[in-house]
């Protein structure tokens, strides 16, 4: 697959029901970079824009029946996600690998990537600033084994993004998580001490979109790379 005759981003992106992709939703279509958005989806996320196609579909670990739909794009923004709260690892697993893992490789199949030197299409997955193989929490665990899978995948660029603290800076966010109403005021605080562990939504979403147009010298993004990246012009 080769892109370089149209340097315009052209997203699929997931999770946009919840408040990560639901902001990385808004800002692609404010930007100037983005010329169509695919969202994939189980329920509907509201969005009406002409940049904006979406497709409802339940069945996140089988995509043949809409694998022809992710033709021609070449950008993936993988914000779905779950609690691991109340769940063995064998679900967690299909639910936080097996899924991303999925598109990937359905989007692989129709876009013709058989190598990184084939393509110049990026795959981010958003996983935590806790993400660790060696960690002793099993959810710290599977998320870094989904890292390391879709690093090694023949996408051109491959990013895990690791936020902590996600400040919700995007105006009239449906999904913004409730809890942020009562201590957004921590976040002033946290970000004077650590930009690493403090990013503001827009950030991460802006850091995104640069890290598919220009590329990053890391594959692991923690908050200060989100920060250094959303500031590219």
């Amino acid at each position: 697959m080769d892109n370089n005759n149209n340097n315009k981003i052209r997203a699929i992106i997931t999770g946009a029901s919840g408040m990560i992709g639901e902001g990385v939703v808004q800002n692609a279509i404010e930007s100037d970079e983005v010329e169509k958005i695919l969202i994939v989806g189980r329920r509907e996320s509201g969005f009406k824009n002409e940049k904006v196609k979406e497709i409802l579909h339940n069945d996140f670990l089988d995509l043949t029946n809409i694998q022809n739909e992710f033709i021609g794009y070449n950008s993936v923004y993988f914000c779905a996600g779950v609690s691991s709260v109340g769940l063995n690892r064998e679900t967690y697993e299909k639910l936080t690998v097996d899924m991303p893992m999925e598109m990937l490789r359905k989007f692989e199949i129709v876009n013709n990537i058989k190598s990184k030197d084939d393509n110049d299409c990026t795959f981010i997955y958003i996983t935590s600033a806790l993400t660790n193989s060696n960690s002793w929490l099993m959810w710290s665990q599977v998320k870094a084994k989904a890292e390391n899978q879709i690093i090694a995948s023949n996408f051109n660029k491959t990013f895990a993004f690791r936020p902590a603290w996600i400040q919700p800076d995007i105006p009239h966010l449906k999904n913004a998580y409730k809890t942020y109403k009562y201590i957004s005021w921590m976040y002033p605080i946290g970000r004077s001490i650590s930009q690493n562990g403090f990013v503001t939504l827009r950030e991460l979403s802006r850091a995104m979109i640069n890290a598919s147009t220009n590329g990053y010298k890391s594959n692991i993004i923690h908050g200060s790379d989100m920060v250094k990246l959303s500031q590219i012009k």
